[in-house]
């Protein structure tokens, strides 16, 4: 009996659920405020991770449209719409998490390494800067 295609079989089974569990539409929520900035799409595309933001919620007062002024020139996001903008790109499978990829923050305007990862129903996102890293977790959007 052959077990490398029944294993084969069954590990690219299990990665497609995993690539099925972390798609979707999440809230990206500030972990400082607690406030809900965004509903950021996640999505597969040739076999990586990427996500846009499909829906932000701005304060009263500010502008409703924003567009990523703080983003660096030399990235092709400077000056273009946060509402659309692709803000998570190229992660990959690594066992249960996501990575190799990277996260914008357009309200800094700085692209950090990120990891993606399922914590129960919430999806944990952790960008690095160096050493040092900060952590949010996001809702899933029913």
């Amino acid at each position: 009996m052959k077990l490398y295609p029944l294993a084969l079989s069954c590990a690219l089974l299990l990665a497609g659920q995993a690539t099925a569990q972390i798609t979707g539409r999440w809230k990206s929520v500030d972990d400082n405020t607690g406030e809900v900035k965004s509903i950021v799409e996640i999505f597969e595309s040739g076999g990586k991770i990427f996500g846009k933001v499909v829906q932000i919620f701005p304060k009263p007062g500010e502008d409703p449209d924003p567009l990523c002024d703080k983003c660096p020139a030399e990235d092709n996001r400077h000056r273009k719409k946060i509402l659309g903008m692709e803000i998570i790109r190229h992660m990959e499978a690594e066992g249960d998490e996501y990575a190799g990829g990277e996260i914008l923050d357009p309200e800094v305007g700085r692209v950090y390494r990120c990891k993606l990862w399922l914590e129960g129903k919430n999806l944990k996102v952790r960008g690095y800067l160096g050493p040092f890293y900060r952590t949010q977790t996001w809702l899933r959007v029913p």
